[in-house]
């Protein structure tokens, strides 16, 4: 690895590609590094993960909306949708657009969290998308993925945007261009300018994860692929892009982030070096914001341990600083506490979401969020109870650079009526790899099972297993293969009349 030092320089000074942050990237991108064997098993594992949750969320509001958006845009030799025939191409952009949706929608895939936030799986239905358009092989998907895992989390490692109120979709966006050109095999000056526009245009705000969260949430990360596939496409064609973006005098990182002063550490892997960024990432087991994980997994403990919950008097959760303040009570977001707010605001909440798991010593990715759920007298009440506080040894737990000791627990004190404290703690949930439990491909497998189970047939199932476990051996045009079908009538419609 190779820590590249990233900072803003005045016009006046030109500075040269081979200097520029975007150039490094694309140096990898189109490298010919050897694949990676466990890289190669991660990325089969998360194709799963994605298909899980995707196929789970294939009739929820937004997910319906996004699709009837993509199904106006028909393409002879395009790319698949999930839950459609697999005979049904559209625009490999639109079906990025609503796969991605799909996948995002119910907060349930794969996370890497370090000086800023991600979910890597989403680079996943856009490389899919392109590669099916592309008649690419399953080599080459593989290639594209594991690019653009590398590229995504070594962009959160370095560069903090969170810190600046925007959203972690800026870094989406050039790690799907890199892993587009990673994919189809494009020289280092086309994926250069793609990463730079991709950047350009997927810069947004964190208001889409403050207040009353709504359904672009999962809209996001789907938008900011459709615009790195298009950024790609003009590339392809000659065009060139806003340069230097990340360095410039008025580049994302002088007028957005850190400022004119600003001094950044990106690391990025030596040209033909194997890229294994994708086995830092690591899965949910339960549908909710990555954080809460660990304190799920507290909760349920808990309630073997308090026999009565009517007698609690107070929560409070020692954690990091990213926990208390982002979906702790340190945002100081009334929504985190209000019965009404949405499915988005309370998978936000590590209030309401202990409260439930507390109570129910359990999780469940629809369940848990329903109305009748979050209005309950009972849990309302231990909801209220609940203060989250930041402890520095846990932000810097945090932020430990070594994956093995890196952490995202919390210690939780139960004060009951008579004075008793229960005490419980844990740095890592169960699932994650250095957790109790870390999930292995039968867990996957299992997660696909269980959240498709009534959606789709045992045959359809059992197909798409057996060929994403084969991925490597898939030739060029045979990624139509990796698209799962449901009955017609099991697909939902909205027939709203809209400009598409």
């Amino acid at each position: 690895m190779i820590t590249h030092k990233v900072k803003v320089y005045p016009s006046k000074i030109n500075l040269p590609k081979k200097n520029q942050l975007a150039w490094k990237i694309a140096e990898i991108a189109s490298d010919n590094a050897k694949l990676n064997k466990k890289s190669i098993d991660m990325v089969i594992n998360r194709i799963i993960d994605n298909a899980s949750v995707a196929v789970a969320s294939l009739n929820r509001k937004s997910v319906i909306a996004s699709r009837e958006m993509a199904m106006a845009h028909t393409r002879n030799n395009g790319a698949t949708i999930f839950g459609l025939n697999s005979n049904l191409k559209f625009d490999c952009e639109w079906a990025a657009w609503t796969n991605g949706t799909a996948v995002r929608e119910l907060d349930f895939h794969d996370t890497f969290l370090a000086a800023d936030y991600s979910h890597p799986g989403d680079n996943i239905p856009a490389l899919i998308a392109v590669a099916q358009q592309n008649k690419r092989s399953g080599i080459d998907l593989l290639r594209g993925i594991i690019t653009a895992y590398e590229v995504q989390v070594n962009l959160v490692k370095g560069i903090c945007l969170h810190k600046h109120k925007v959203d972690h979709i800026a870094h989406l966006g050039p790690s799907v261009a890199a892993g587009i050109g990673s994919m189809l095999k494009l020289n280092t000056e086309i994926i250069y300018q793609s990463i730079q526009q991709a950047l350009h245009t997927t810069v947004s705000t964190r208001q889409s994860r403050k207040g009353e969260i709504s359904s672009w949430k999962a809209f996001a990360p789907a938008h900011a692929s459709k615009l790195a596939i298009e950024a790609v496409d003009r590339a392809m064609r000659g065009e060139g892009a806003p340069s230097p973006i990340y360095e410039g005098e008025d580049s994302v990182i002088a007028r957005i982030l850190d400022g004119k002063n600003a001094n950044y550490k990106v690391p990025l892997p030596k040209k033909n070096e194997e890229k294994k960024a994708i086995l830092e990432t690591y899965t949910k087991e339960y549908s909710a914001e990555y954080q809460a994980q660990a304190l799920i997994d507290i909760a349920k403990k808990l309630n073997n341990r308090i026999k009565n919950l009517n007698q609690i008097k107070k929560i409070n959760i020692f954690t990091s600083h990213h926990t208390h303040n982002v979906i702790g009570t340190g945002a100081n977001d009334p929504q985190k506490m209000n019965p009404n707010s949405s499915r988005e605001t309370l998978d936000h909440s590590i209030m309401y979401i202990f409260a439930v798991a507390l109570e129910d010593a359990n999780w469940h990715h629809v369940k848990s969020y329903l109305k009748t759920r979050s209005k309950k007298k009972s849990t309302i009440k231990i909801w209220r109870s609940i203060k989250t506080h930041e402890d520095k040894r846990w932000t810097k737990k945090y932020h430990d650079p070594d994956p093995k000791k890196k952490s995202f627990g919390a210690k939780v004190v139960v004060t009951m009526n008579n004075g008793k404290k229960i005490i419980e703690q844990l740095d890592k949930a169960d699932a994650h790899p250095y957790g109790a439990r870390p999930f292995k491909r039968i867990d996957y497998i299992n997660k696909f099972l269980t959240l498709t189970k009534s959606i789709i047939s045992k045959k359809e199932s059992n197909r798409f297993l057996n060929i994403v476990q084969n991925l490597k051996k898939l030739k060029s045009g045979q990624l139509n293969k990796l698209n799962i079908e449901v009955k017609k009538t099991q697909v939902k419609r909205n027939l709203k009349k809209a400009i598409f």
